[in-house]
């Protein structure tokens, strides 16, 4: 049946009365347009029915196309017929160009004459709309144009538009005035909050020769953001904003700053910790993310397992001693050194940190940053902390010898020291504080634990399946051969929640090293960290691997992420579907 208008059909399709309808009509005219919905959206969701469903009985009704965009990939040519301000201002992708020259667009919002009119002027020929769900549409017209390339875009004609002739300094002195400047803060604020809803934990702005190129760090892997070309011609503008931003020197642009930019998103603190480096092509700027809600948890949030979360928990307990916590950067010791606080802090414990800087503002804890320019260093302020009667210390990181010389000895005077260190397992914990210049017996007696740990990425739980391994690739990275008859393993395929990574957040996998009479008899023979691993091993400790291969098991995460970040020669790098 043809329908003349969304009207008779909403009423045809049992959707709403005639009168229901003038009076959602009426609704949207008041206050619909300041929420930025269209009416035809504002009728799918008073209609109760999931957005799919309705668009299926839409096309059917007009004899309109539905296509899914997630199986779609539109050509550079296709995307140019329709600008970016049109695409992001209407919320339509250009799909594809048919034989006869007509341009197939996707629209969630078929029923807008001002986007009807503004998409055929634009298209300059003649134009065929599809229908698709405007999530589909949101995501697909950033990934294709780019991220903001409707701001970018009008930003970039607006500056190429002024006087070639302008010098940089004065540009410089404008900053901060008129719309130019709200847009590029709108844009950088947009990537935040991009970069926030994927859990991105650092932005990276990395000048190239031919462009700016922007990179997030999401559960430990770089994944490059799709941008505008001309973004490009505003690079100086991005990095002086995001300079004011933080509290820098915007002329200063031959040294390195750091700064802090404080915003609230979706309700939390989001800390954000700002460093620039000069680069040959620009000023390169790294942003960390910090949220208060991802450190400041129990243990039970760390992904232990009973093995290792029982005797940690007594460890942290003790009255005296060192525990240690290593790994590389990135590894996630701070939310570990932070968890075990959290867990212990009490009225009547008094502790005290000492961080580079103070990443979490902790409740009832004394926590000092380190000021290296006025000689307020780890070793200074540790030598201070114990004139204040602490029973817990916090050191940040044992860099030096004279902080672990400090450190060891709070531990051997009654105090509970937690530290990390940066090795990559926990046997070299020991071997490492002798390098520093510490009397083996000292390091000897005053560890009580040391906890390696690595983050692995979790397989996605939307689009987790059963990934087939054979016996003979399991036996080639060395899987445990007593576990391989029964072994079922998973991944990811990748999804729309997971942004087709297949992954979808982090866990730790641990090694831990309790101290014992036999490893303090080899630590003060000065023994090498392997004797001090197979010694360890022989008491019980699994080694990072191994614990990899229980979460694997477990089918929380691949046997290719525990490869990769438990690999020590490139060797084993081998993927499973390659072997």
């Amino acid at each position: 049946m043809a329908y003349t208008s969304f009207k008779d059909f909403c009423i045809a399709a049992n959707l709403a009365t005639a009168d229901q309808f003038d009076d959602w009509r009426k609704e949207y005219s008041s206050n619909g347009t300041a929420e930025n919905e269209s009416f035809f959206e504002s009728v799918r969701e008073k209609s109760k029915k999931p957005e799919k469903e309705f668009l299926s009985l839409v096309g059917e009704a007009f004899d309109w196309e539905i296509i899914d965009l997630s199986e779609v990939a539109p050509e550079k040519k296709v995307l140019s017929r329709i600008p970016s301000k049109v695409a992001f201002q209407h919320k339509v992708v250009p799909i594809s160009v048919e034989e006869d020259g007509v341009l197939v667009v996707a629209t969630s919002n078929p029923f807008s004459a001002d986007l009807l009119n503004a998409v055929r002027f634009s298209a300059d020929g003649p134009v065929r709309f599809a229908l698709a769900a405007s999530d589909e549409v949101t995501k697909s017209y950033e990934k294709y144009y780019g991220a903001g390339a409707d701001t970018i875009d009008a930003l970039s004609a607006d500056y190429t538009a002024k006087d070639d002739g302008e010098e940089d300094d004065d540009f410089e002195k404008e900053i901060g005035k008129g719309n130019t400047d709200e847009g590029i803060t709108g844009y950088v604020n947009h990537l935040i909050k991009k970069a926030h809803a994927e859990r991105a934990t650092d932005i990276h702005f990395e000048p190239q020769e031919d462009e700016l190129q922007i990179r997030n760090r999401i559960d430990g892997i770089l994944h490059k953001i799709n941008l505008p070309p001309s973004l490009t011609t505003l690079q100086d503008m991005i990095i002086s904003r995001i300079k004011i931003m933080s509290d820098m020197n915007i002329a200063e642009k031959r040294m390195p700053q750091d700064g802090r930019i404080n915003r609230t998103i979706d309700g939390k603190q989001i800390d954000i910790r700002v460093s620039t480096v000069p680069t040959r092509y620009g000023e390169s700027v790294s942003m960390r993310l910090l949220t208060r809600d991802n450190v400041l948890k129990g243990m039970d949030t760390l992904g232990m397992t009973k093995e290792i979360e029982d005797p940690i928990s007594k460890i942290i307990r003790k009255p005296h001693g060192i525990v240690l916590v290593t790994g590389p950067t990135g590894s996630g010791k701070s939310t570990s050194l932070y968890s075990f606080l959290n867990t212990i802090n009490d009225y009547d414990k008094r502790i005290m940190t000492v961080e580079d800087p103070v990443e979490y503002e902790m409740k009832g804890v004394n926590q000092v940053s380190v000021m290296k320019d006025i000689g307020r260093t780890f070793a200074h302020v540790l030598r201070h902390f114990l004139r204040q009667d602490p029973d817990v210390i916090m050191v940040g990181e044992i860099r030096d010898g004279e902080t672990a010389e400090i450190a060891i000895q709070a531990a051997n005077t009654g105090h509970l020291v937690f530290s990390t260190l940066h090795t990559n397992d926990a046997p070299s914990a020991f071997t490492r504080l002798i390098d520093m210049g510490m009397e083996p017996f000292l390091v000897a007696d005053a560890v009580e634990a040391v906890m390696a740990q690595r983050l692995v990425r979790t397989i996605c739980p939307e689009c987790k399946v059963e990934q087939e391994v054979s016996n003979e690739y399991l036996l080639s990275v060395e899987f445990p051969p007593g576990k391989i008859e029964g072994a079922k393993f998973c991944k990811g395929k990748g999804c729309d929640a997971c942004g087709e990574r297949g992954y979808q957040g982090r866990s730790g996998i641990y090694e831990l090293l309790q101290n014992s009479e036999e490893i303090q008899a080899e630590v003060i023979k000065r023994s090498p960290a392997t004797v001090i691993g197979q010694l360890a091993q022989s008491q019980g400790m699994q080694t990072l691997r191994e614990y990899g291969w229980g979460r694997a098991l477990d089918r929380v995460t691949s046997i290719e992420e525990v490869l990769r970040v438990t690999q020590v020669s490139e060797a084993i790098a081998e993927p499973v579907e390659n072997f």
